[in-house]
């Protein structure tokens, strides 16, 4: 499985700049393996993130701004369900991951089944 990363590498959004330096940097520190993606160098990259968010995840005007996570071609959300997720502790189950033994959320999910 593939973490896939959309990202526009000329962002003129210092907002939308930081949101990708911190997903980013949380998945190198975490040794979670990924694909950077740039919409801002392919059209390609760009059509296929644009096709694959789905409907309800959308914003109401304009287009699905990044940082957009895929697994594979599963969307698995944008900046703020990411956030949420490492905030509860759930980033590898967001991600459709296993979490690796001793981490917090593989202690959490060993908690829940006992």
């Amino acid at each position: 499985m593939v973490i896939r990363v959309y990202i526009a590498s000329s962002s003129g959004s210092t907002a939308i700049k930081k949101k990708q330096q911190d997903l980013l940097g949380f998945l190198e520190a975490n040794k979670i393996g990924f694909e950077e993606k740039d919409i801002a160098a392919s059209e390609e990259n760009r059509k296929w993130m644009r096709e694959n968010v789905p409907e309800n995840s959308r914003p109401a005007t304009g287009y699905p701004l990044p940082p957009q996570i895929f697994n594979e071609s599963q969307y698995r959300g944008d900046y703020d369900a990411f956030f949420e997720a490492r905030e509860n502790n759930s980033v590898y189950a967001f991600l459709g991951l296993t979490a690796p033994p001793g981490s917090k959320e593989a202690e959490a999910q060993a908690q829940q089944q006992a």
